[in-house]
């Protein structure tokens, strides 16, 4: 069961559009495990919908409307790859960003307990990457430049906040120190950002 939740100021400014590309791909990550979220994320949207049908509408031309009609009825490309089993759990964003699937991406090793792999989202001025930390692994005590947004994808682990399981959503901010210990069960997987 999903304990920890991002705020409902960062799903405002996600269904607004205020955040960067790397910290939706964190919300949506966790809306895939989360139905508490897709929830209130749906409503929002409801919300953001009504509001704008308050508002003066623009004409747009029919060549304009009908190229948006086809382009609304057009059938998206399927395209079929073996999954690995661990990514048939992962959230759609995320295996949207591995392309070529869990087992081909780029590991670099940190430590003996920290692998990690950077993840391209076009966004230039955050870092989105997978941490994998072994099973029992310890993460040595660090803090942060700025905030964190994290989201276990598999796994689990805690630290002097609390035990993190999969879906779950955490953001340290800048200076708050931590030192994650991987569950003793299997190894973890977070998304961060």
């Amino acid at each position: 069961m999903i304990k920890h939740h991002p705020d409902v100021n960062l799903l405002v400014d996600y269904v607004s559009g205020n955040l960067s590309i790397a910290k939706s791909v964190c919300i949506a990550a966790h809306n895939g495990y989360c139905g508490i979220c897709r929830k209130s994320t749906f409503q929002l949207e409801a919300l953001g919908a009504e509001l704008f049908t308050a508002l003066d509408s623009d004409t747009v031309s029919n060549s304009t409307f009908e190229a948006v009609l086809d382009k609304l009825e057009e059938k998206p490309q399927i395209q079929s790859k073996a999954l690995n089993p661990k990514e048939d759990s992962f959230p759609l964003v995320l295996n949207k960003l591995m392309r070529d699937g869990f087992q081909d991406l780029k590991w670099r090793k940190i430590t003996s307990a920290l692998s990690v792999s950077q993840l391209y989202t076009g966004d230039l001025n955050h870092e989105c990457a997978l941490f994998q930390i072994v099973a029992g692994g310890k993460i040595p005590e660090h803090d942060h430049k700025g905030t964190e947004m994290t989201v276990v994808i598999s796994g689990g682990f805690s630290d002097r906040r609390g035990v993190y399981h999969q879906g779950d959503f955490i953001c340290w901010e800048r200076h708050q120190i931590h030192a994650p210990t991987a569950l003793e069960s299997e190894d973890c997987i977070c998304l961060a950002v």
